[in-house]
C-alpha cells in the first residue's frame, strides 16, 4: 500500500516516516533526500534540482515523476511505502495514479502546523538553505501547489488529518493507527 504524506515543510513528515519505517519495516522514501543525494553526488539530476531547491523552488514534475516512478515499479504488492515529499503538485499526483497499480494508493496522510511552528522548526535544523526568506517562500509554494491535493484526495476519500503540533510520540501514535486502519481497509477489499 501507498502512503502518501502530505504538509508543509518542517511539519515533520519526515521524522514520522522514519520512526514508523523502522518501526514496522515499512519503505520510507524521501523524496527531499534522494535529491540531496543526487546534489552530494554532483549528478546532471542533481546540478538541476539544486537550481530549484536552492531557491526555495520545486523541482520540475517531470524529473520526479520518473524518480518516483522507478521506485513504485520495484515494490511488491506487501510492501508499505511512505511517500514523503511526493506528489508536491496536482500534475504529479495524477501521474502517481497513473504509475500505480490499481488500488495501490490506500491513504493520504495530511500533517498540520502552524506557520510559526514550521519556520521555527526548519531554522532549528541548521541546513544552509533553511533562511528565514527561503522558509517563507517555501511555504508561499507550498501553500500554492501543494495544498490542493488535500482536496484532491479527500474527493478520492483517502485523506486523513493529523495535528502534528505535539509531541513526537503523540502524532506517532495517530500516524500508525491511521495507516494500520488503512492497511485493514485494503486488506479485506
Amino acid at each position: 500500500m501507498i502512503t502518501i504524506l502530505l504538509g508543509a515543510p518542517g511539519v515533520g513528515k519526515g521524522t514520522q516516516a522514519q520512526l514508523a519505517a523502522g518501526a514496522h519495516g515499512w519503505i520510507h522514501l524521501s523524496t527531499g533526500e534522494l535529491l540531496r543525494e543526487e546534489v552530494a553526488a554532483g549528478s546532471e539530476l542533481g546540478t538541476q534540482a539544486n537550481e530549484f531547491m536552492s531557491r526555495g523552488d520545486l523541482v520540475p514534475d517531470e524529473v520526479m515523476v520518473g524518480m518516483v516512478a522507478a521506485r513504485i515499479e520495484s515494490l511488491s504488492p506487501e510492501d508499505v511505502l511512505l511517500l514523503d515529499g511526493f506528489p508536491r503538485t496536482l500534475v504529479q499526483a495524477k501521474a502517481l495514479e497513473a504509475a500505480s497499480p490499481s488500488g495501490s494508493i490506500g491513504l493520504a496522510l495530511y500533517f498540520t502546523a502552524a506557520d510559526s511552528v514550521l519556520t521555527q522548526r526548519l531554522l532549528g535544523r541548521g541546513r544552509k538553505d533553511d533562511t528565514e526568506n527561503v522558509i517563507q517562500h517555501r511555504l508561499s509554494v507550498y501553500r500554492e501547489t501543494t495544498q490542493p491535493l488535500v482536496a484532491f484526495y479527500s474527493e478520492r476519500g483517502l485523506l486523513s488529518e493529523v495535528n502534528a503540533d505535539r509531541p513526537v510520540e503523540d502524532v506517532q501514535s495517530d500516524f500508525l493507527n491511521t495507516v494500520q486502519n488503512a492497511l485493514g481497509k485494503t486488506n479485506l477489499a
